[in-house]
């Protein structure tokens, strides 16, 4: 019973074909099932997400969150749900009521496609193809339509604001993440996930620790939380793209967002975490599966932490976060890491060795205490230049004589 998975699958299978339905058929519909019962499995997470997220928030503001409904409030998301299902659903005069109504289930549905390359464990995978880190990326941004969609036809301007903001933020944010994603696509020698996961016999956190981290901020930046939440900034737009959204509607926004920083977290794992691999994984492959979540988890508490901590950046801010820190900073890294693996591996595909390890993480160090050398010259150039001394105004003295004259 290492894999139930898949010999559950087996044994359906087995169980059609016997019912005498044609091999190309029974594939069919087990793969209609497989999409059916991942969907499941990610929503019933989703839903209990809503209970962490107030738990752990409530934990870092000294107070103690959902405790009424069931043990420890674990009933209070059911109710949160029925709650919002009996809510009026309310469409704006004048708004595109096809696009309206399209939008929160394009928000939720985009991010559910991403579990599709996500492997769970060496032999529980929905997909496995040799693009599928474009593929992340491509469904990613294709999320953020939604909340574009949702801005647009809601005939609200503050929804719109937060529309327009969204594409700034996404434009800005994206091209340092997929500039970064190439950094473990060169370590592994491919774009697929599996590939990637079984070429971490040392996680390539370590051996790429600044794409890591720039990797997990513009996902941040692109899921639209705090302090990357320009796009519904309650000070300044109300509350952004879904100010018009009520009941259902609402809870489909909120439900993506959550699940899609899980998925973010779950993504991080696999490309720098190892993703299922771990003890005893490859001879009990649902092992993996609990490796996966263990660390997608611990990820998604930092994303939290991160959130409830910072203050929200003012947009001029961000944007030149992006394209005069983020961007450059990636694009050295890539060069770098491409020209260190070519002196170290060449052309070939050698397994990664320890000196190989010391070499890519002494590379990044190098980087990384370059660049806070920069940063500390460029703070104390600005530093003197708002110190220095700066005009100031006087009042004009009359000239009494003139005055006199013109009398």
């Amino acid at each position: 019973m290492g894999d139930p998975v898949n010999a559950i699958a087996a044994w359906l299978r087995n169980l059609l074909i016997g019912l005498g339905l044609s091999p190309g058929l029974t594939t069919v519909l087990l793969t209609a099932l497989g999409v059916l019962v991942m969907a499941t499995f990610v929503t019933v997470i989703d839903i209990l997400l809503v209970w962490v997220e107030r738990k752990v928030v409530a934990r870092f503001q000294d107070r103690l969150g959902p405790n009424r409904l069931g043990p420890f409030g674990l009933i209070q998301p059911i109710a949160d749900v029925i709650k919002l299902l009996i809510k009026e659903d309310i469409t704006p005069r004048g708004a595109d009521w096809f696009v309206f109504n399209l939008a929160p289930i394009m928000a939720l549905a985009t991010v559910l496609l991403m579990w599709a390359v996500i492997p769970f464990a060496p032999t529980i995978l929905g997909a496995d193809i040799n693009v599928a880190v474009l593929y992340i990326v491509a469904v990613g941004a294709l999320g953020t339509l939604g909340i574009i969609m949702a801005g647009w036809s809601s005939n609200n301007k503050y929804a719109l604001l937060g529309a327009f903001r969204t594409v700034a933020q996404m434009v800005s944010y994206e091209v340092p993440m997929v500039i970064v994603l190439l950094v473990p696509v060169i370590l592994a020698r491919s774009m697929g996930l599996q590939a990637i996961v079984d070429s971490q016999s040392t996680w390539f956190f370590f051996l790429a620790p600044i794409a890591a981290l720039i990797f997990l901020i513009t996902s941040i930046a692109e899921l639209g939380r705090a302090p990357f939440d320009i796009n519904e900034a309650e000070s300044e737009i109300v509350a952004g793209f879904h100010i018009e959204y009520t009941g259902m509607k609402f809870g489909l926004f909120y439900a993506g967002e959550l699940l899609h920083a899980l998925t973010v977290s779950a993504v991080f794992s696999t490309l720098f975490l190892g993703g299922w691999r771990g003890p005893f994984a490859d001879q009990v492959p649902i092992l993996g599966v609990v490796y996966l979540f263990g660390k997608a988890f611990f990820i998604y508490w930092v994303i939290m932490w991160i959130k409830y901590s910072f203050p929200r950046l003012r947009i001029d801010h961000m944007l030149g976060f992006s394209w005069k820190f983020l961007t450059p900073l990636s694009l050295v890294l890539v060069i770098a890491t491409a020209v260190l693996d070519k002196i170290l591996r060449g052309t070939g595909n050698a397994p990664i060795a320890f000196p190989y390890v010391l070499l890519q993480l002494g590379m990044n160090l190098v980087i990384a205490a370059a660049t806070v050398i920069i940063l500390r010259e460029y703070a104390r150039i600005e530093r003197k230049r708002v110190a220095g001394v700066r005009p100031v105004a006087t009042a004009i003295e009359p000239d009494f004589k003139e005055l006199v004259a013109q009398e």
